[in-house]
């Protein structure tokens, strides 16, 4: 029942946070050797750029591997379209960082092409939601036009805590500490060029939803990923980063939790609005988009009911 309610809380906050659609982005990035990336796509629009969700795509010299797949087929057919710009190995695998529309529904269009998904054991479990989610597109703000084509692939390959994917001459680690900003999420690592992608475990300059977090948990994953020998990070949302993103991020969950239980403390649903306002005031990091929408939801959903949840 919670799973349902938390499902049907991301449909309703996303269908309030519509921006203005803008043109979709660019091209991939270059990040390093073998790593292209969309990163930090500004004004992101559900149908146009998949609400600003970073992609990725590493480069073997057998194959090559997609990290997230955007929103729908169009938003995929463009992807593929890049990725036959910077290369033309056959696109063997594609990684999920987590179940979430923005990362996954474009998963059917490089499954078409013979790739196979790979995610975390936990993922599976949330397939039912995003099938049942996909019948209703104008609840994320999308036409029926927009995800036209659009299936939810399920992964064909999971795992329980790590798992190595070798492209030749170039390796991808998959990680999983424990929940986060989901129960699925994992990390993806190419140690040759020291490239980490996080998926929505770290948002940078985004405020993150947290309805579904596990914030003690997601705490722990942050200060473990800054161990990592990592130079460069895609995050799930925003610009290339870097540890101190980490080490932010983990500044910004703690003082959220802190304030937003203190502001709670005593009042109801219907205060929701008084309160995101005095908290985003105290926010540490005012530069962080899609306020104030998202904190009132992420107060609603995990501070304002009979007890606030760690989770």
């Amino acid at each position: 029942m919670r799973s349902k309610m938390l499902a049907c809380a991301v449909v309703l906050c996303l269908a309030v946070l519509q921006p203005v659609v803008v043109a979709a982005g660019t091209g991939l990035e270059k990040i390093s050797e073998h790593v292209y990336a969309y990163v930090g796509v500004k004004n992101p629009s559900p149908a146009g750029n998949s609400f600003g969700a970073n992609a990725g795509l590493v480069i073997g010299s057998n194959s090559a591997l997609v990290i997230d797949t955007l929103v729908s087929a169009k938003e995929a057919d463009r992807f593929l379209a890049d990725i036959k710009k910077v290369t033309d190995k056959p696109v063997k695998y594609v990684v999920n960082t987590h179940y979430h529309l923005d990362h996954a529904w474009g998963n059917c269009e490089f499954v078409k092409l013979g790739a196979v998904v790979i995610a975390h054991e936990n993922a599976v479990g949330h397939m039912a939601e995003s099938v049942e989610s996909l019948q209703h597109p104008e609840n994320f703000g999308m036409t029926a036009a927009d995800v036209q084509g659009t299936t939810v692939q399920h992964p064909t390959i999971t795992f329980k805590e790590a798992i190595l994917i070798d492209l030749g001459d170039v390796t991808v680690e998959l990680q999983y500490l424990g929940p986060a900003h989901t129960d699925d999420s994992i990390t993806a690592y190419v140690p040759q060029d020291k490239v980490l992608f996080t998926g929505d475990i770290l948002f940078t300059h985004y405020h993150p939803f947290l309805a579904e977090g596990d914030l003690a948990n997601w705490d722990k994953v942050l200060t473990e990923l800054e161990k990592t020998p990592a130079e460069k990070i895609i995050p799930g949302h925003g610009p290339i980063s870097t540890k101190a993103d980490l080490k932010a991020m983990k500044t910004y969950l703690r003082d959220f939790d802190r304030l937003a239980r203190a502001l709670c403390a005593g009042k109801r649903p219907d205060d929701v609005k008084t309160i995101a306002g005095e908290l985003i005031k105290r926010l540490p990091d005012q530069q962080r988009t899609e306020l104030p929408s998202m904190v009132e939801f992420n107060l609603g959903l995990k501070y304002l009911g009979p007890t606030p949840s760690t989770k």
